[in-house]
């Protein structure tokens, strides 16, 4: 299975500090766990979320599940220790909140080097400032760079605008974002929503960042793992379309004939591509099962 094609529809941070929390997380069907050593812990908390996060990792415990650590910020007094800590553990990747530029990536690359990590573990930078906006196709692009998280909560601060139903406001350096990602290939998660009690507007904000592109949404409650993985799946109707769309186009190719039909509409290579993508995320999809 390629990065790009791993499910990533759901990418539940966990507070590392709790311990229920980090059992529990053993059982939620989430594609990805953040253990979140950053906004979910206390400052006196720091030390210890970090030993609890770097022991769920290397526990075994967690089945398929994608395992990251969310580090704090370099500029922190937390930082250093946490990627020291995480790199060696050997996490999927560690997530660093407010990357603002590519010398950032540099920056956390070079400690994970320092810490003996594997080039295996990766880096998730999180997109949530201006500065971030305006540098993300470089940060898009370095080869360490695996997966794009959007802090939607950060930028709007930044941007002193409201969060709202349709996200107006945000849409605009969303697609920035999203552009970037398709740009270097790589995978981009949407944003956090933040009323675990409207799974009304859940639902539709689900809807509204698949339908832009994104690969998946970080969550905050397991409730809402679920819903990010249906949203985020191919429907039985999609899956059995693309294996029709295929089955024609080679049958096609095969008599040699220059125009190919489905359900009365015409089949282009992109159409093919899609369908081959649909197909291949259900089987990766099924592969976690």
């Amino acid at each position: 299975m390629t990065d790009e094609l791993r499910p990533r529809r759901s990418v539940l941070y966990m507070p590392a500090a709790n311990e229920r929390a980090l059992e529990k997380a053993k059982t939620i069907a989430a594609d990805a766990i953040i253990f979140d050593l950053e906004d979910a812990v206390a400052p006196d908390a720091k030390p210890g979320a970090r030993e609890q996060a770097v022991a769920a990792v290397q526990s075994g415990e967690y089945g398929g599940r994608e395992l990251t650590i969310r580090c704090n910020g370099l500029d922190t007094e937390w930082g250093a220790a946490d990627i020291a800590a995480a790199g060696a553990a050997g996490p999927s990747a560690v997530v660093i909140p407010k990357v603002d530029t590519v010398e950032g990536v540099d920056e956390v690359s070079s400690q994970l080097d320092v810490a003996g990590a594997s080039p295996d573990v990766m880096i998730w930078p999180m997109i949530e400032t201006p500065t971030a906006i305006f540098n993300v196709r470089e940060i898009a692009a370095h080869p360490r760079v695996a997966v794009l998280i959007m802090g939607t909560n950060d930028l709007a601060k930044e941007m002193r605008s409201p969060i709202v139903a349709g996200r107006h406001p945000l849409v605009p350096h969303l697609s920035t974002a999203l552009l970037a990602a398709r740009e270097a290939g790589k995978v981009i998660i949407d944003g956090v929503y933040n009323d675990v009690k409207n799974p009304d507007g859940f639902a539709d904000e689900c809807r509204q960042g698949m339908e832009m592109g994104f690969d998946g949404k970080t969550l905050i409650h397991p409730s809402q793992v679920d819903p990010a993985n249906e949203t985020w799946a191919p429907s039985a109707d999609e899956v059995e379309y693309a294996g029709r769309v295929i089955a024609a186009f080679d049958e096609a190719v095969a008599a040699g004939k220059g125009v190919v039909t489905v359900d009365g509409r015409m089949i282009e290579n992109l159409h093919v591509d899609n369908a081959r993508r649909v197909l291949s995320t259900a089987a990766a999809i099924d592969a976690l099962s």
